[in-house]
């Protein structure tokens, strides 16, 4: 009830700054994902982390190709007290090249640029182990505090055998409203968020 009035009553002028995609809202239930999968025949994976017990992650992708009305492969729902605060995309395309995802994931950068601002630039990383070659790169937007966009895009690349994979996902996360769940479970006294998601 009180999550109902937070979301109605805070959220409605963030929403509009900062929405999840697929018709979702913060705040949403995981039943209204699981009915937008069913309806698309999607498969569903449903994960409750033992060391987080308020916490449901949904996983939905379709057996092959892109998600409905998508450029996307799969979908990645955080839930806390059964409500939606973080939703990931990502983006796999194992015929394409690493050349083309990473057009891709530039293309999407400058889309979310112009709708939300310029994302500044979070961590650049290039490591070499057993072989494989793996870079990545992230970038960030807090439209409105509390409300993120994270872009993160990795390659890799087997140096032996000469082949290479690229993937990039887009986060997009409401600790807002994280923050005020996890203070409705915190005992009297104590304070919330001693478990980091």
């Amino acid at each position: 009830m009180l999550t109902g009035l937070w979301c109605g009553a805070c959220c409605a002028s963030a929403q509009a700054v900062l929405e999840p995609p697929f018709g979702l809202r913060w705040g949403d239930t995981p039943e209204k994902l699981i009915d937008w999968a069913s309806r698309h025949s999607l498969d569903v994976n449903i994960s409750l982390p033992g060391d987080q017990p308020a916490v449901r992650i949904l996983k939905i992708s379709p057996r092959k190709g892109n998600l409905p009305g998508a450029k996307s492969q799969a979908l990645e729902g955080r839930f806390h007290s059964g409500r939606l605060y973080e939703l990931t995309v990502h983006y796999r395309d194992p015929e394409a090249g690493t050349d083309v995802m990473e057009a891709r994931f530039n293309q999407l950068k400058k889309e979310l640029s112009t709708e939300y601002g310029a994302l500044a630039a979070n961590r650049q990383d290039r490591t070499v182990k057993d072989g494989f070659a793996t870079r990545s790169v992230s970038f960030h937007r807090e439209p409105v505090k509390g409300l993120f966009l994270l872009l993160a895009y990795t390659a890799v690349e087997d140096q032996l055998r000469k082949t290479s994979e690229a993937t990039f996902s887009l986060l997009y996360r409401n600790d807002n409203l994280r923050q005020d769940l996890e203070k409705l479970l915190a005992p009297a006294g104590k304070p919330a968020g001693g478990e980091r998601k």
